[in-house]
């Protein structure tokens, strides 16, 4: 993508995210914050906080679990992966339990919701392990939504989709 692009495409993807988040009624999420080559989510997670969303984010362990931080829009840091984090106090890897949507990265998605990351399969430990598990939506470029990804059988499928052109839902 050209870096007009890229904007025109980050401003389109904010505007979809508000319009969940308002959308579902949600006043606790989980997300991330992007690296320079995902989709951007900082304009977004500014706006969360401004509304008095609460945010938190993950930071990544040695362990290949996930720890939560609370995020108020101002510091990051790296964590042990090199993932942009906060720099509030680290909160266990249950503190997900209780947010109501969760938005997580990825390479690409299929139409039946597989998820494919890079890897290392963080969030879907973290999803794997939660008991009553909100919905879960991944944040992608328009092109990233795809017919058919590999899967695993530890592999977590999303209950839906976020492009700058739309909000995708899975059934």
């Amino acid at each position: 993508m050209t870096a007009t692009e890229r904007e025109s495409a980050s401003a389109a993807l904010t505007q979809q995210l508000e319009s969940l988040t308002t959308e579902l009624g949600v006043d606790y999420i989980a997300a991330y914050l992007s690296t320079p080559n995902e989709p951007g989510t900082r304009d977004f997670l500014g706006w969360a906080c401004r509304k008095g969303i609460r945010v938190i984010l993950p930071v990544s362990r040695d362990d290949g679990l996930l720890d939560w931080a609370p995020y108020d829009a101002n510091e990051e840091m790296e964590d042990v992966a090199g993932m942009p984090a906060p720099t509030s106090e680290i909160l266990n890897p249950m503190a997900i339990d209780n947010v109501g949507l969760i938005f997580v990265p990825a390479a690409t998605v299929d139409r039946t919701g597989m998820r494919m990351g890079w890897g290392q399969g963080y969030f879907d430990k973290t999803l794997g392990s939660m008991e009553k598990c909100p919905p879960v939506y991944a944040v992608i470029f328009d092109s990233e939504l795809v017919d058919s990804v590999p899967s695993e059988v530890h592999d977590k499928r999303v209950d839906g989709v976020v492009t700058p052109s739309g909000v995708v839902r899975f059934s």
